[in-house]
């Protein structure tokens, strides 16, 4: 394992901003690991610390394939993750939203420039993303439909879903996605929470991808955990459930439970007097995919995404 530094800046009230990466075996670029990109993205960082000590110790024994390569860079936000900021403190930017970077422009974009000048050239590409809405998923494998994602690769991680979906104007400033015009095989992956440590979905997605990079042959061990037969699903097809009401949100089903019509999957309720404004109630049968997790939601804000296709 090596420790290299990809990105330097210096700061007049703190210590210099550093992105950290770990480098493990030698030759072609083939697989980089991206972590934290955002300050509230604690799970992500976890499971690539977790995949930074796992692979050291596959490394001493042995384990990483001849003539290949992997970059692991745990977080590229620290400094937001120090001050509790989902985006960057000083102007609220998403390091997220401006790839490929430029290098002489703003902080975030600088920062940008120099993560992908080190993360291109990759056979593969994992970003451990979170979503723009709070919420928990079913650990999953997403991919954005380019015309370079690759399903195939995809179903060798081995998880409950992969996801498609369709990229927006503003989604073409993402890694992923410039990524894959770059030529790179890339995946996010949603490991079920963002801001707090669930180390049950945390092992399950750095079995995941130990079990693609076996699979892929970039490591010799075997692969790690049970493995699903992935369902491919495209996102336009999850059935959205909505908030009528603004209140306090008291959910009723988790990810991963079967639903049927009728069933109530949570209550929003008054917040002054307790009385049920809404009575959220499936409208189909289905597993709940996604569920919002926040104690307070505003009218029409997305509390639940169905897969109905099971």
């Amino acid at each position: 394992m090596r420790e290299e530094t990809i990105f330097d800046m210096t700061s007049p009230s703190r210590d210099s901003f550093r992105i950290t990466g770990y480098r493990f075996g030698e030759g072609a670029k083939t697989l980089a690991i991206v972590g934290a990109m955002r300050g509230d993205e604690v799970q992500q960082q976890y499971i690539c610390a977790q995949l930074v000590n796992r692979l050291a110790l596959i490394e001493q024994h042995n384990g990483i394939s001849e003539g290949k390569s992997i970059l692991v860079i745990p977080s590229c936000n620290p400094f937001s993750m120090n001050v509790s900021s989902r985006f960057w403190a000083m102007d609220n930017t998403d390091i997220n939203r401006m790839f490929p970077g430029y290098s002489a422009g703003e902080t975030t974009q600088r920062i940008a420039a120099a993560v992908f000048e080190a993360l291109t050239g990759f056979q593969y590409g994992i970003q451990l993303a979170s979503y723009y809405v709070p919420g928990n998923f079913i650990p999953h494998v997403r991919m954005l439909k380019t015309g370079y994602e690759d399903v195939d690769t995809a179903r060798l991680f081995g998880m409950r879903y992969v996801t498609v979906y369709k990229p927006r104007p503003f989604d073409t400033t993402l890694l992923n996605y410039n990524w894959q015009l770059w030529g790179t095989k890339a995946f996010s992956i949603y490991a079920g929470k963002t801001s707090r440590i669930d180390q049950t979905a945390g092992g399950e997605t750095v079995d995941a991808i130990l079990r693609m990079m076996s699979r892929t042959d970039i490591i010799t061990t075997g692969s790690a955990g049970a493995a699903y037969e992935s369902v491919v699903v495209d996102e336009a097809v999850f059935h959205h459930v909505k908030a009528r009401r603004a209140g306090i949100f008291i959910r009723l089903v988790d990810v991963g439970d079967r639903v049927h019509p009728g069933q109530s999957l949570a209550h929003i309720i008054h917040p002054y007097n307790g009385q049920i404004l809404n009575d959220i109630k499936a409208t189909t049968e289905g597993t709940v995919f996604f569920a919002h997790n926040r104690p307070v939601v505003l009218q029409n804000a997305l509390l639940f995404k169905l897969h109905i296709r099971d």
